[in-house]
């Protein structure tokens, strides 16, 4: 039986807590949170306020990161060196440079396994797309749009005031709301040529990170990609991703992917299960990722989100923010940081 920890009793633990607890083969034996408060949220758990103190103190298997993003990279190394298998929350990293540390370490560890979760790869709407995209029944990909058009009040970075500081979260929008949109367009597109991007912000919040981002992506293959986030809506509207192939249209919206049919009429092709009582962003399936995550440790498989995997997304972050300065496109190998 895996022994697992969590860090980090936030938002976020609240979907981790029962994947975790959901599964028979894993035993949540402790967690971690500075605030002494969080002491009840896990009764059943040994709980701790310092995750290097726990991390000595158990013998852990896999160790579940939900933590601010600066702390990302410090406490996923603490775990790796100290022997321990890591399910991390997004993102890698604040940026290309500290998300390559991360890919680093997991290359010098290679008996230790790094986790990024990406769930929404494993959504059913996308699972079935990228298996359209592959079969090459319609041909080449020809567009990629991603939209995201949210909402956050001032509220949401007054509560958490490390969100609206690049030093703590890496940016806004783009890594916080949108970093999964950005990731599924890399995976249908693959290779990024180069990105022509612009950053803003509409809100007058008085933060540092953006609230709104556009893109152009130009892919090797010759599509291109639309990108745009907002944080600057009026609801948290559903996400939209739809692919242009020669012979065809697909969109994901709603959780729900449909085809246009020659008549112009939709026709939908399969639904994303839903996790009740979630945000409806969240999805259902970091339950997928995370059983999944955990059989690979116990069978020693590797079909998982690794940290290399997890790095594309990020470089174009890097790339949309370069290029917002300097006012023209960014290839991605341009970046005195970035590697292929």
């Amino acid at each position: 039986m895996l022994k697992a920890a969590l860090i980090g009793l936030g938002d976020i633990s609240t979907i981790h807590l029962p994947a975790i607890k959901a599964n028979p083969n894993v035993e949540l034996t402790a967690v971690c949170d500075l605030d002494k408060g969080a002491r009840n949220i896990v009764p059943e758990a040994r709980f701790y306020t310092d995750y290097q103190e726990m991390l000595e103190s158990e013998a852990l298997d896999v160790v579940h990161i939900c933590l601010p993003h600066y702390l990302h990279n410090p406490v996923t190394k603490a775990c790796v060196e100290k022997g321990v298998h890591v399910f991390l929350e997004k993102p890698l990293g604040l940026n290309t440079e500290e998300a390559l540390e991360l890919v680093e370490l997991e290359q010098n560890h290679p008996d230790i396994k790094i986790c990024v979760c990406f769930q929404n790869r494993y959504n059913e709407s996308f699972e079935m797309l990228q298996e359209i995209a592959e079969s090459g029944e319609y041909g080449r990909i020809v567009g990629i749009k991603g939209l995201v058009a949210w909402f956050r009040p001032k509220s949401y970075y007054d509560v958490k005031p490390w969100r609206g500081q690049m030093e703590y979260a890496g940016g806004g929008v783009m890594i916080n709301q949108a970093l999964h949109t950005l990731d599924l367009m890399q995976l249908l597109g693959g290779k990024i040529e180069s990105i022509r991007g612009s950053v803003d912000q509409l809100l007058d919040y008085g933060i540092e990170v953006e609230d709104t981002a556009s893109a152009r992506i130009q892919f090797e293959s010759g599509a291109t990609g639309l990108f745009f986030a907002t944080n600057a809506n009026t609801v948290n509207s559903s996400v939209e991703l739809q692919v242009i192939f020669e012979k065809g249209k697909f969109t994901i919206k709603d959780s729900i992917l449909t085809r246009v049919n020659e008549d112009g009429k939709k026709e939908e092709l399969v639904e994303d299960a839903k996790l009740p009582g979630t945000k409806f962003y969240y999805g259902a399936s970091h339950k997928k990722l995370i059983h999944l995550f955990h059989q690979c440790i116990e069978e020693d498989l590797h079909n998982y989100v690794h940290a290399n995997n997890a790095l594309v997304s990020i470089q174009m972050i890097d790339a949309i923010r370069k290029s917002s300065v300097e006012k023209k496109a960014i290839k991605l190998e341009e970046l005195n940081h970035a590697k292929s």
